[in-house]
């Protein structure tokens, strides 16, 4: 993986490759954020900016209902 990702980047980058994995496709910053001790906001952020420069997985933004709602796929 390129210098080109922050710590946080990198945890959120491994965490959604290890989740694509196993099968999992849509997921919620505040699910991952749990997951990572990170908070809601800091992986929001984060998302659509991983969604430009990554090549690891596929990102995109699927529904907004109370809150967005994040499609990832294999790359």
């Amino acid at each position: 993986m390129s210098d080109d990702y922050t710590d946080e980047e990198r945890r959120i980058l491994d965490y959604l490759r290890d989740s694509v994995e196993r099968g999992e496709r849509y997921f919620r910053a505040k699910n991952i954020a749990d997951s990572l001790g990170l908070s809601s906001k800091q992986v929001g952020v984060r998302l659509p900016e991983l969604a430009e420069k990554t090549e690891d997985v596929d990102i995109e933004k699927w529904s907004r209902s109370k809150s967005t709602t994040w499609r990832v796929e294999p790359a």
